[in-house]
């Protein structure tokens, strides 16, 4: 529980002092910070788009995969 404890403290710590040197910067090196944060946040959500796209395209070809061995199922049955 300890380590738990300590790991957070760093973070917390961390955070806060991230945040002091950011209040203390110029306005240019706030919008710098502000820019690599949204580039950051784009490259993120076109990743997950991404992989969502992907994810239904196979869910897709599953589902075509499994109607096809269905049809091919009823013919040989019948």
């Amino acid at each position: 529980m300890g380590n738990k404890t300590n790991g957070l403290l760093a973070l917390l710590g961390l955070g806060a002092l991230a945040w002091w040197k950011y209040k203390k910067s110029s306005p240019e090196d706030q919008q710098k910070v502000k820019d690599t944060i949204n580039t950051a946040k784009n490259n993120l959500t076109k990743f997950g788009n991404d992989l969502k796209g992907k994810a239904n395209d196979t869910v897709d070809q599953l589902k075509n995969k499994a109607e096809e061995l269905k049809n091919e199922a009823q013919q040989s049955a019948q």
